[in-house]
């Protein structure tokens, strides 16, 4: 075999995805016992191969998180792993079995999954101890209850809740999820997002009705979080709890989306508090944050059939 031969024999042997077995031959060691090539390869050649393979999976992550909720395909993911589809597949299965994507059913896209929450446990929750002291000074403001919320793929997570003093209340349970339609924090987050990615995520998630004020077209939905970008707040009006309303403030400049909101029980929090209630939402994100937002503009009545 030519030195150039031997070259592009052993390029085409770092590009294998891990754990590849053609061909695999033994090699002799020194203490007698055998073990297999692509072994070898990973205990005396990582850069050419474990690193590769390394190199790969970090790109092919990149690219699925870089595409949002719009996901990617596997011929994207072959492209850009310089792989043959069935060995970008066998990538794409791992990842999806350790939960770091997750795919469409309906569409076969790849997105980022709940993996990457476990991995930012840390991060998470030095979020919730840097929020919780405004969170405290909105439920002394309010005496109702206080929400940290995070969306994740199609749903609203709730990092943190201090639930009002009073025997009469809403609140959810830390970890508890709830889709974006009815909710005040998935309004706003989700009013961050182009039109495209929150009908991907309605897609996913579908538009249940809760109540008979819940928003079920994704027509009404898409006029309702034109209102939220103008206003700059979010209020559910009886339309995930039918005594039940709140009102949310997205936490500015973070790459984490998050927002905070108030919720309490619709005959004791009205409307004009609940508007109100929006302002002093607005100063705890900029003092979370650190990032400044424009002052709030009062959101307008969603017409009702």
């Amino acid at each position: 075999m030519t030195a150039k031969a031997t070259k592009q024999k052993q390029a085409k042997a770092a590009l294998e995805p891990v754990g590849a077995t053609r061909g695999a031959k033994s090699a002799a060691k020194p203490n007698g016992k055998a073990v297999s090539a692509p072994a070898e390869a990973e205990a005396g050649n990582d850069r050419s191969g474990g690193s590769r393979s390394v190199q790969r999976t970090c790109a092919i992550l990149r690219l699925i998180g870089g595409a949002g909720e719009e996901g990617v395909t596997l011929v994207d993911v072959a492209a850009i792993s310089e792989l043959p589809k069935s060995s970008a597949h066998r990538y794409l299965q791992v990842l999806e079995a350790e939960h770091f994507i997750e795919r469409d059913l309906n569409s076969s896209r790849y997105r980022l999954g709940l993996g990457f929450m476990s991995l930012q446990a840390g991060h998470t929750d030095r979020l919730i101890q840097r929020t919780r002291p405004y969170l405290a000074r909105i439920l002394d403001q309010f005496d109702e209850t206080v929400n940290l919320g995070m969306l994740v793929g199609h749903q609203i997570v709730y990092l943190e809740i201090l639930e009002s003093p009073h025997a009469m209340r809403l609140a959810a349970r830390k970890g508890d999820t709830e889709g974006i339609h009815a909710t005040a924090l998935g309004k706003v987050l989700a009013a961050k997002l182009p039109d495209r990615d929150v009908l991907q995520l309605l897609s996913r998630s579908g538009m249940p009705k809760h109540t008979d004020n819940t928003i079920t077209t994704t027509v009404d939905y898409l006029a309702e979080l034109e209102r939220v970008r103008e206003a700059g707040y979010a209020i559910d009006d009886r339309e995930n709890e039918a005594e039940g309303r709140c009102v949310a403030v997205a936490v500015p400049g973070l790459a984490t989306p998050i927002a905070i909101s108030l919720s309490g029980v619709a005959s004791r929090f009205s409307m004009e508090q609940a508007h109100e209630a929006a302002n002093s939402l607005r100063i705890a994100a900029i003092e979370i944050s650190g990032e400044d937002m424009p002052p709030l503009k009062r959101l307008r009545t969603r017409q009702r059939a």
